[in-house]
Order: structure tokens, then sequence, then C-alpha cells
């Protein structure tokens, strides 16, 4: 005859192990996401303040403003676009650069994008973007999470085990969301 606790224990482990790494990937990327507000978990931006010999004629067209801007800060890098935002500023749009000129001051404010590695690719898989083959693996995953919460009932026995204190523990679980959503709700 099988021995159920033994076998439970085995498959418990071993699923564990595997679950662990995307626990972990999965984990980090909703901390990362939870704080979506404070800052931008994908990328790094940074804006420096660099200054250009100011020209006070406005009657520049778009082209002349842009060419300007270029020979002024020695860029050399492709241009993907440009656009003049005002008589007196022009937005002039790099691979992961941005240059925002006012002509009339001489202020240029370069952004810069990097990516946040790790996190970037934590936040692709976790808000499956891929779609395809990941959804079949997000979904094991959790199908794997769920055998892993309802097998920790059965690991130990007596009173340290599910019948004893780990009754209140799951009751402790089950009562944070839903006073939460009362609470948010309600009050």
């Amino acid at each position: 005859m099988i021995k159920w606790r033994r076998l439970i224990r085995v498959l418990h482990r071993d699923i564990g192990y595997v679950a662990a790494t995307l626990t972990v990937i999965y984990s980090i990327s909703g901390i990362a996401v939870n704080h979506i507000n404070d800052w931008n978990p994908n990328y790094i931006v940074e804006k420096n303040l660099i200054s250009i010999k100011p020209i006070h004629d406005s009657v520049y067209t778009a082209i002349e403003a842009k060419q300007y801007v270029v020979s002024e800060l020695n860029i050399t890098d492709s241009i993907k676009s440009y656009f003049r935002t005002s008589p007196h500023e022009i937005d002039i749009f790099l691979e992961g650069k941005t240059f925002s000129a006012n002509l009339t001051t001489g202020d240029v404010i370069v952004e810069s994008i990097g990516n946040r590695r790790g996190f970037k690719e934590s936040n692709f898989l976790h808000l499956n973007k891929v779609k395809n083959l990941w959804t079949w693996i997000a979904d094991l995953f959790a199908v794997a999470l769920i055998f892993l919460a309802i097998s920790g009932f059965f690991m130990i026995k007596g009173k340290q085990g599910f019948f004893g204190r780990g009754k209140w523990f799951l009751l402790l679980g089950t009562v944070i969301p839903i006073l939460f959503l009362v609470i948010y709700y309600y009050v």
C-alpha cells in the first residue's frame, strides 16, 4: 500500500525545488510592480541639464533648430525624429535618449533611458508579455503553488500540524484579505 504522507512529502519537496526560482522571480516582480507609482520597474530614467550657446532668433525652421542643437552638442548618433514644441524649443529623439533644448536660454535637458536589469526580465515573465508557451508554464506554476499550499497541511502531524496550531494560521491567512476588503469597501 502507498504511504500517502510519504508520497506527499516527496512531491512537496521536489515540486518546491522546481517552484523556488519561479517564486523568487514572481515575488521580485510583484514587489517592483506594486510600487510602480514610486519608480519605473523596467527602466532607469536619468535627466541631466547641459548648456549650449543661446540664440534669440526664433525664425529658425524646425530643421535649422535641429541642426543647430546637433552641431552645438556634437551629436553623431542617428536621430530617430525631432519635434518643435514651441518657437524656442525643440525635442530631438535618439535611441534611448531625448534632448529637449530651449534655444533662447541655451538649456538642454538630456533624458537617458536604460533597462533595469533583472527587473525588466522578471516583469516581462510575470506580466506574461510572451503569451503562448509561457502561459502554460505560468499556469503549471500556479497549480504547483496550489499543490504546495494544500500538501503543506499534511506535512506535520499532531499539535504542531494542521489540525493543531495550523488551522489557526490558515484562519489568519483567510481573515487578512477579507478584513482588508471589508475595510477598503465599507469603511
